[in-house]
């Protein structure tokens, strides 16, 4: 499960597909204003049980140690949901055919997207995880200069440097040991896990970018097409990777069955959700979805982690999330500004 981050929700926000996701007749304000609150609570409630779910489910020693076969559970559910949004009857969208070895890359990635943030919440606190995701944006903004030159507004990277600044507080203060069993704490291993599963999946956000051009498809046949092939992938190495426990294993709550299940509903769900809210809301809800998710994620997880409002960390998560958001709406007056600029002068030469 990914959850998905602003750079897919701007890609998602071009390329939602009608179907059922549009509305036939025009909406009222009253009946805009209810549809943008309900998305916002489906989204974040979704979200939020994902990853409280995950963690629950890589608390137990069997997950934990088999992630790839965790992935492949999670990939190949997400195939059969986007099957029945496929089918006729539903018509969400129409899958399209394209060659096995243009998406092998996107689909290697899409492995990586999954698992090393997976790994990362498995070794790490909730709070660490969910702020550390906040660099996606900045890393994929560098992929960008690097492979495309595409440059951002100088208030955009102004606004990058706090957030980045929060992470490394957060990163730093998160990591320390404490002798206080109460206070969870964030490992190596899933400092390590995080990072580069950032890097990751700033290379697959910008993959999905050039492969909707390339290929001329939208997020969701895309993704129907990678599933099957990354889960194959998986199923290769699973055997050379994860590690199944003995026939003397005991479970330590047979409820972690349930949870793996309810799991894979929910990821299926937030796949669906995300081209809801962007076709439903536009950009703007979007974005702020996201940061309702971040803040709620952050603050539940800092309440379960047992440390205090006091902790130096805080300061960092508030920096962080500050420097995020102050990006995000940069961007979009940013592209209102660029779009009046083109109106006009489109307008001028008629």
């Amino acid at each position: 499960m990914h959850d998905l981050e602003q750079p897919r929700m701007e890609e998602r926000s071009r390329d939602a597909s009608p179907g059922l996701l549009a509305s036939q007749d025009g909406p009222t304000e009253s009946s805009y204003t209810s549809s943008s609150l309900q998305a916002v609570a489906w989204m974040t409630v979704n979200t939020l049980a994902t990853v409280f779910a995950n963690k629950a489910i890589f608390s137990e020693p069997r997950w934990k140690q088999c992630q790839l076969t965790f992935a492949a559970i999670h990939f190949l559910m997400t195939w059969f949901t986007l099957f029945l949004l496929s089918r006729p009857a539903i018509g969400i969208f129409v899958p399209r055919r394209a060659p096995i070895r243009h998406l092998m890359p996107l689909a290697t990635a899409m492995c990586f997207n999954v698992i090393l943030p997976n790994l990362s919440l498995a070794y790490s606190t909730v709070t660490f995880y969910q702020i550390a995701r906040i660099l996606l944006t900045p890393t994929v903004a560098i992929m960008n200069v690097v492979l495309y030159r595409e440059l951002l507004p100088i208030g955009a990277v102004l606004s990058l440097i706090p957030a980045c600044v929060g992470v490394g507080m957060v990163t730093y203060y998160d990591s320390i040991p404490t002798d206080n069993e109460a206070i969870k704490t964030t490992s190596t291993l899933g400092i390590v896990c995080a990072f580069t599963g950032i890097f990751a999946s700033s290379l697959y956000t910008v993959w999905i970018a050039a492969y909707h051009r390339k290929l001329n498809m939208n997020s969701m046949q895309l993704l129907y097409l990678q599933a099957p092939m990354a889960c194959f992938f998986l199923l290769l190495f699973i055997p050379l990777f994860d590690q199944f426990p003995g026939p003397a294993y005991v479970p330590s709550s047979v409820n972690k069955e349930m949870l793996v299940i309810a799991s894979m509903v929910f990821a299926s769900l937030i796949n669906i959700s995300q081209f809801y809210i962007v076709a439903q809301t536009g950009p703007v809800s979007s974005t702020v979805v996201g940061h309702i998710k971040t803040c709620t994620i952050v603050g539940l997880g800092w309440t379960l982690s047992g440390r205090g409002i006091s902790d130096r960390s805080a300061l960092g998560v508030v920096i962080a999330v500050t420097g995020i958001t102050l990006y995000s709406f940069t961007m979009l007056k940013h592209k209102r500004q660029k779009m009046t600029r083109y109106g006009t002068a489109v307008a001028a030469k008629m």
